[in-house]
This record gives C-alpha cells, structure tokens and sequence, in this order.
C-alpha cells in the first residue's frame, strides 16, 4: 500500500521555515522531516500544487525545493506517481551490524532500542559548533575532563535541579555507559561486590561487571523499588557500589519520589555503599511535572551519571560523571587508562545545546508523549491482557505477559518483521520471561505496525510456547 502525507500535514511539520531564500529553507525543512523520521521512509509527497497553496508560496519555490531534496537523495521522482522520500545510501545507512546482527533486520521494525531520532534543532547546533571548531585546531584537541565551557555548562544544570556544582565536579565522557566504565574501574576490582537492580539496563550492568566486581541483584517490582529490601540486600551483599536509576528506571519506568531517595540514600548511608546513579532519563518528564531533586541531595558521596544520547540524540555520544570533590583525582587516573577524552566538535555542540534547552526539549518531549500514547493505545486495542502501567516519562513500556513466553514471542515476532527485547534480556541473574520492554521511540506508523505483528506472534506463541533464539548482542 501507497503511504502518502498530505499537504496541510506537511505545512504544519515545516512550520515557519528560513525564506532567505524560501526554496531553501522549504528543502532544508523537508529533509530534517525525513531524517528524524517525522515523515517516513517512501511516502509519496503532496504535489506541487497541493503544496504550494497549503504554504501560500509560489509554484517554482515548491518545484526548486523539490529538485534540491532529489539531489541531496533525500526524495525521488516515480513516473506518474509522484515525488516519494528516501535517505541517500538506503534505509540501512541508519543501521550498524552490532545493534542489527541478523539477516533481514533491515527491514524489521526495530523495538530493540529506545533511543529517539533527533529533534530538528539539532542540525543547526552542528553547524554552528563546526564554524567555531577551527579556534581549537590549534591545540591538541585532548579534554580528560571535558572541555570548560561544556563543564560550566552541565554544572548550571545541575544548580537549576536545585545541587550546587563545580565544574571541577564534571567530568565529559564519550556517553553514560564510558562514564559507568570509568566509575567502576576507579571504585571497584576483581571480586568486589556491586549492588544492580533487577530488571535493570544491562549495557551498564555490563559495563560494571568489565571491572572484575561480581554482580548481586536487587529485584525493583512492577510497583516499584521495596526499600526495606535494599536494606537487608546492603547488608548481606556488603557491596562497594550501588547502581540504580531512579529517574524513569530502565526498563519498568519508575519514578523515585524525593521521600524514597532520602530512605534510600540512609541505608546505603549505613552500609557505607557509594551510589552510582543513572540519570539518562531524567530530563524525559512528559507531562511537565516537577522533578525530584538528584539523587545527590540526599547522599553527598553519589556519583551521578549523565547523558545526551536521550535527552538529543544517541549520535551525540556524549555523557558525563559529576563527583564529589574528594573522588575526582580517582576517577581521571582511572579515566586516563580507558581514553583520553570526548571528541571536540561534540562537546561544541552540547554546549550550544544546554545554553537554551527548554525550546528543544519541550518539542522533543512532545513528539514522545505523543508516541507514547499511540503505543498506549495500540496496544490496548490488540493485546489488552498485557498488563503495564503508563510511565509519566521515560522511553518505554514494560509489559507483563499473561503467560511466560517473552523469549518466544520475541523469536515469533522476528520472524514477523518486529525486533524487540524480552525480560530475560534486562535480568541481573536469570528471570522475568513474563516481561517485555516495548520503546515509543519509533515514527507512530511503525510502532502501530509493530504492535498489529507482536500480535500476531503472540496468538501463536501465547498458549503453546514456541522454540527460542540466542539473545541480542545488546540493546539501547
């Protein structure tokens, strides 16, 4: 079937494009459309008269915006059919082998990895940050602990969430899961216990366990994290580290109330753990409420985790550790040992970003609120004795299954078109097969396709089971 979008559709996602000259700005417009995947992969644009009068230009400012989006191979003209997008290179440009390992994942609706497209502002902030990118080609181009501006730059941030921070406090990584290697290099070793959450995002599960540290885990349920067990598990595990995500936990979506942090943090208080605390998903609040305050309010020796990848884009690769004083010289002798800092124009970037973030994150939040409730929708219209309770934030549903056969759905569902991750995937030791976690981070379309196939994998795996498959190298 022809997907098409219309032309009143089209006009509101331009919006107020740079008219200087207008069939630039209409063409530059189009293609940040087609590449953050706000209009999808082969769908037949509006004609050029239909376009014209929806924008209320003239036709030759249509036909030349046309033109140019054929030759920078972002669109094509079909004989009699009319003017469809595409991507320069093919849809698999977008893809690597490591995250798509398997023959036809292509071509699959990707429900494996949570992370967004990236939202239109940011083409701008590159090309900003690559004019100023030649003042620093001067120098070694070496930042261990990030580039000063960027520093002072996340450091504000944090004085905004209401924790005050030196820039000397930061540290800029190559992305949160460098920071959680670099934080488990310098605070623990062959043998040493960490303390993870269960189900719990296993790329930093990983990470940690690189160091040598011997992984326990602690269940967080489907309500929530039980408090009075992480008391008890401190003191049996005796861990050196704690790695939690109270900000919209990955994978169930859970929000840490400000009284839940401050019990928490007196517990590990008491067994004298340093909580390491991942706050990839704390600026994704979609329906504008207050935050909490970071977890380091309640504990001083916290060691936060930061990271773009969510609250922009995963391209972006660049996170951040913000320490106490005290564990700073620690954490560059360890950091020095794994790389020796973030690339230069990214880190320009970034800071460009986090001078005025509101603008681009109340656009960003609202493309995901709006997938969110698609999916929502979705699947409550198709497989409604999936349980899951709506994150007020976050990335993704966690589904609770009637019956355990998450491996088996997820196998079934490949063979549908549909990648995504069973529990089993984010269990720190075994488990959770009655789970599955579902992103809203594709384009609407995909994700209520996605759900019609997950469907029709589980009618024939839902009683009777099914064979398995290997688990995915990784997920996002």
């Amino acid at each position: 079937m022809t997907r098409s979008i219309s032309a009143a559709r089209t006009a509101a996602l331009v919006g107020d494009f740079d008219r200087s000259p207008a069939y630039v700005g209409l063409s530059d417009a189009l293609v940040l459309l087609v590449g953050d995947g706000r209009i999808g992969l082969d769908v037949r644009l509006p004609s050029e008269r239909e376009l014209t009068e929806a924008l209320g230009v003239s036709r030759t400012t249509v036909t030349r915006a046309y033109a140019r989006l054929r030759e920078a191979g972002y669109a094509e003209a079909r004989q009699g059919s009319g003017t469809f997008t595409r991507v320069p290179g093919g849809s698999a440009r977008a893809h690597d082998r490591a995250l798509l390992p398997r023959p036809g994942d292509h071509e699959a609706i990707d429900l494996n990895c949570a992370a967004p497209s990236a939202p239109p502002q940011l083409a701008g902030a590159y090309a900003a940050a690559g004019a100023e990118l030649p003042a620093y080609l001067g120098g070694h181009g070496y930042f261990p602990a990030g580039m000063p501006d960027l520093q002072a730059a996340i450091a504000r941030d944090y004085e905004a969430r209401g924790l005050p921070t030196d820039p000397e406090q930061v540290m800029v990584t190559p992305g949160a899961l460098s920071a959680a290697s670099i934080v488990a290099q310098a605070l623990t070793g062959p043998g040493d216990r960490a303390l993870v959450e269960s189900p719990v995002y296993p790329n930093a599960t990983q990470a940690i366990a690189c160091s040598g540290a011997r992984l326990a885990a602690n269940p967080v349920d489907p309500e929530g994290w039980d408090l009075d067990a992480v008391g008890a598990a401190l003191r049996q595990v005796a861990p050196r580290i704690a790695y939690l995500i109270p900000d919209f936990q990955n994978p169930t979506g859970h929000l840490m109330t400000d009284e839940q942090r401050e019990r928490y943090a007196d517990h590990l208080r008491r067994a004298h753990v340093v909580p390491v605390v991942d706050e990839a998903h704390q600026a994704l609040a979609l329906e504008g409420q207050a935050m909490p305050r970071p977890f380091a309010a309640f504990h001083r020796d916290t060691i936060s985790i930061g990271s773009a990848s969510k609250s922009f884009w995963g391209g972006l690769r660049l996170g951040w550790i913000r320490a106490p004083h005290a564990m700073v010289e620690r954490l560059t002798h360890a950091r020095v040992s794994l790389d020796l800092g973030a690339p230069v124009l990214e880190q320009l970037v970034l800071t460009r970003l986090l001078a005025d973030p509101a603008p681009l994150l109340e656009g960003h939040r609202a493309r995901l609120r709006e997938a969110r409730d698609r999916l929502v929708a979705a699947l409550r219209a198709q497989l409604p004795d999936w349980e899951f309770v709506v994150p007020a934030g976050g990335l993704a549903l966690w589904c609770r299954l009637p019956v355990a056969r998450a491996t088996a759905l997820a196998a079934a569902g490949e063979r549908l078109g549909v990648i995504v991750a069973p529990g089993p995937v984010f269990a720190a030791e075994g488990g959770l097969d009655r789970f599955v976690r579902i992103p809203w981070t594709r384009p609407v379309e995909e994700l209520e396709e996605g759900v019609r196939r997950l469907a029709a994998a589980w009618a024939g795996v839902g009683e009777a089971g099914g064979p398995g498959r290997p688990a995915r190298v990784m997920v996002a």
